[in-house]
């Protein structure tokens, strides 16, 4: 089996010219009115919207709160005949990379419009599909997933929040080298700094977490799994069950993770502390997912009891299908 993982995409652009400084993109409109899209899956089990690339389209773009950078597959850019636009040096799952970016001048999802976006352009088959819509796109938002209606709805941060139900866990993030981290979490008792990330298939945690949970006799069985990157490369990393993830006040059990020191985990610094980023094997079990960028917040609402919630406060995801 292997799994996918798109998610947290660091880019450093390379132009002398700019002194390694990203490029300036047109600031969005102070007040950009809501819009809400009806979102599917792949076959990975990942979000996927449509978009409009320089009016062409609309393409399935796979939604990513842990990427930093929209990403186009190189095969769609040729044939849209977008221009070159800087070399980068991109962070991906696996590895550091050299990647040419290409220019979209106009990039419309929800009928509102980003503009001159610096790209990476890599191969379709890695990013399993035409490309990765990310935090690029949505900074100073606020993206909420309504699991139950298959619906995206981005709202700007400032305006407020739309009512949610008396059992929604509101849970603080850090900002951390600009990703959002949840700081009230832990796995089987150990506490951790969570990252959520809607473009990996699975949940996965470093080498520290194993480490202490080992050490408290709470690693079970193990097994071997493949990962793929976008940027193509692959790794194997062990699975396993764990009892309990806590995020904020509510809980998730048996799920499956991953362990593995990949290469976010160096990235955002957190190699030697217990960090896991919640994939959307753990994501799809709640209703809902508001994740506002601008505020630092995060907050969840347990589904039904037919989605394997018990009394509102947890979710077994031990009776669900293993990712395809």
């Amino acid at each position: 089996m292997t799994l996918r993982l798109a998610a947290l995409l660091s880019v450093i652009f390379l132009s002398p010219a700019l002194n390694g400084q990203e490029p300036a993109s047109a600031p969005a409109p102070a007040q950009t009115p809501d819009y809400t899209l009806d979102y599917g899956y792949d076959r990975s089990d990942r979000m996927t919207v449509p978009v409009s690339v320089e009016g062409q389209g609309p393409y399935q773009f796979i939604v990513d709160t842990g990427a930093e950078r929209t990403v186009i597959a190189r095969e769609l850019a040729a044939e849209l005949e977008l221009g070159p636009g800087m070399k980068a040096r991109l962070h991906s799952m696996t590895e550091v990379s050299r990647i040419q970016t290409v220019i979209i001048n106009a990039l419309e999802v929800g009928g509102k419009r980003v503009r001159d976006i610096h790209a990476p352009a890599l191969e379709r088959r890695n990013i399993g599909a035409e490309g990765i819509l990310g935090v690029d796109s949505l900074q100073s938002k606020r993206v909420s997933f309504d699991f139950a209606r298959q619906q995206m709805t981005v709202t700007p941060s400032k305006k407020r929040e739309r009512s949610w139900p008396s059992d929604t866990i509101i849970v603080t993030a850090r900002n951390r080298f600009g990703y959002l981290v949840l700081i009230d979490a832990s796995v089987d008792g150990q506490k951790v700094w969570a990252i959520l990330v809607t473009g990996a298939q699975t949940t996965i945690a470093n080498s520290a977490l194993r480490r202490k949970l080992a050490g408290r006799g709470r690693i079970g069985q193990t097994w071997p799994i493949r990962m793929l990157s976008v940027t193509g490369g692959t790794l194997v990393a062990d699975q396993t069950v764990v009892k309990q993830i806590r995020l904020g006040g509510i809980d998730i059990r048996n799920l499956p993770i991953a362990f593995s020191d990949v290469h976010p985990f160096r990235a955002l610094d957190l190699m030697d502390r217990p960090a896991v980023l919640i994939g959307m094997d753990a994501l799809r079990l709640f209703e809902r997912v508001s994740v506002d960028f601008a505020n630092r917040e995060v907050r969840l609402l347990p589904a039904s009891e037919s989605q394997g919630w018990r009394l509102g406060r947890f979710a077994d995801a031990s009776g669900l299908p293993p990712p395809s």
